[in-house]
Parts: C-alpha cells; structure tokens; sequence
C-alpha cells in the first residue's frame, strides 16, 4: 500500500485515525497502542504478507538483545554486554546484507570465475534498511545507558508506526519515546488535523502531479529509445534526477502529514537539497535523519577510537 494510492487516502488513513482517538477518548490508551501497531503490521502486510514475519521476527530477537542489555544484573562472563551487543548489531547487518547484496556477490563472483552459480529469488522486504538500522540505534543507546527499559508494545510501536515504516526517515527513540507517552497526543487536534492534510497534499502533488511526469520522460529514454542523441540524452537524465528528487520529497512531505494527524511529528528528512552549495551541504540536506545516524554511529566513534589510539601510541613514544 503506497501513500497515493487511493485505498490509503480514503480507507486505511482515515479510519486509523479515527479509531485512534476514538479509543483515546474512551480512555483506553493501552488498546489504542494495539490498534496503531495492528494497522502498521496490516499496512505493512499489503505490500507482501509474506515478509512480516521477517519484520516480527527482527523487532522480537532486538527486543530479547535490549532487554538483556538494559538488565543492570545482567553477569554472563561468556556472553558479556559488549559481545551481545556486538552479536545484536551483527544479526541486524547479516539480515540486511542478506537481502541487498546476496545476489550482487554471486553474480560478481561468477563473472570472476566464469561460474555459473545460480541467483536466489530474493525480493528486497520493503523498508528493511529503515527499520533495521532504528533498531540498531537503540541497541547501541541502549549498551550505552541512554534508553530507558520499554514495554513491547512501545518497542513495537516506536519500529513499526506506518509513517515512516517504509520510506523513513530513520527514528530515534529521544525524538519519539516521549511523543507516543505525551497526553497530549492522545487529544485530537484540528490544527494538526488541518496542518497534517495540507502537508500531506503538498506530498502528493509532488508525488504524482511531478515526479510521475518525469517518470514517464526518463522510461522512455532509458527503456525505450534505442538511441539518444545530445538532447535527448540531457532530457533523459534531467528527468530521472528530478524524478527522483520529487518523489522523495514527495514521500517525505507524505510521511510528515499522515503521522501529524495522530499528533506525532516526525524528524525533517528533506530539505531543498538542490539548493546546497557544496556536495556535503547537498547529502545533510537530502537524507538528514541517514545523515545524523552515520554521524553519530560511525563517523564519530571512529575518530573516537583513532584519536584514543593515537594517543596512546603517543604516550608509549615518551617512554
């Protein structure tokens, strides 16, 4: 199910959102918990049944890892902290490396060998990089002492709110822990009614009335024409740039509104990218929330790690 489909627009949106404050108007905020992750799972499962249990299964083993980590009495000497947050990250990239990059090595290494090693019939689960790599952010705070210990239910929610199921951005717990515990999240509200709906056409225009257009130019370059001649060329990959520009954007613009209507305001993940001055102003402002996780969970920690390093190669010098 796709966020301009009109089975999203004028189904599954509205009555979520309805039965949501319903629920919490009646004061049964624990089930209107269950109700958004039962319509998240059943959003998820209209796209391919066939992979929830892969999204269960994922936000069940991070969950046992978290609660193990979050555990102050937690003494294995063979399985220590670090180790199982070291087999938790571990099990997480696999399960991505899986899907993404099993058939790019197979068919990489059959050219090498000159084999011919048969492709698995592998469909890339959708939103799998999103929902792994949030996973992978509270595993780390977690190890870290930052996360607070959580119900399933919340871990549940916090993973699979539809929103940013499928396109992101990639969330944090700090940013969304406290707004799903908010009382006044659970109060409807006009204005975020109203601001959620006009954010979420201004998606679709993007969307549908923009990016599909160059959609059409671009397949027709690249799928089509046999040959390109210098206009058509520039034409085709004029469009497939703003193709794709639009449709994230679009998506992002979608993404904000639709969760907005349930009072829940989600990290910005576009912002006018084209407008950047230089290429690493241009990634900041394409993908920020992708942006800030490999900031704070790569980039940083190995400067860290090489400063400490360096350092201590430093001080053995002086001796």
């Amino acid at each position: 199910m796709l966020f301009n489909s009109f089975t999203y627009m004028f189904a599954f949106l509205p009555v979520s959102v309805l039965g949501y404050f319903i629920l919490n108007r009646l004061r049964l905020t624990l089930l209107s918990r269950v109700w958004l992750v039962v319509t998240s799972l059943l959003f998820y499962s209209c796209w391919n049944i066939n992979y929830l249990p892969l999204l269960m299964g994922s936000i069940l083993f991070n969950y046992l890892v978290l609660s193990l980590l979050s555990n102050k009495s937690y003494t294995n000497t063979i399985v220590t902290r670090k180790r199982l947050l070291i087999i938790g990250i571990a099990a997480n990239v696999s399960l991505l490396g899986y899907y993404k990059y099993t058939n790019f090595f197979i068919s990489s290494f059959n050219q090498l060998a000159n084999s011919d090693i048969a492709l698995l019939s592998l469909i890339l689960p959708l939103g799998i990089s999103f929902f792994t790599i949030t996973q992978i952010t509270f595993l780390v705070d977690c190890y870290e002492g930052l996360v607070k210990r959580t119900s399933l239910l919340n871990y549940f929610l916090f993973v699979t709110f539809f929103p940013h199921l499928i396109m992101g951005p990639i969330l944090h717990h700090k940013d969304m822990m406290p707004q799903f515990d908010s009382l006044r999240a659970k109060i409807f509200s006009k204005q975020n009614l109203v601001s959620g709906l006009f954010l979420f056409s201004i998606g679709l225009i993007k969307k549908v009335g923009i990016a599909d257009m160059f959609a059409i130019w671009a397949n027709d370059g690249f799928d089509t024409a046999r040959t390109l001649q210098l206009v058509e060329a520039w034409k085709t990959s004029l469009s497939y740039s703003l193709q794709l520009y639009f449709d994230f954007s679009g998506y992002s613009d979608m993404a904000l509104g639709s969760s907005l209507m349930f009072n829940i305001k989600l990290p910005v993940n576009f912002n006018s990218p084209y407008k950047a001055s230089n290429f690493i102003e241009f990634w900041q402002k394409w993908h920020i929330s992708l942006t800030n996780f490999i900031t704070t969970y790569l980039y940083s920690p190995i400067l860290k790690y090489s400063a400490n390093i360096t350092f201590k190669r430093a001080m053995l010098s002086t001796y």
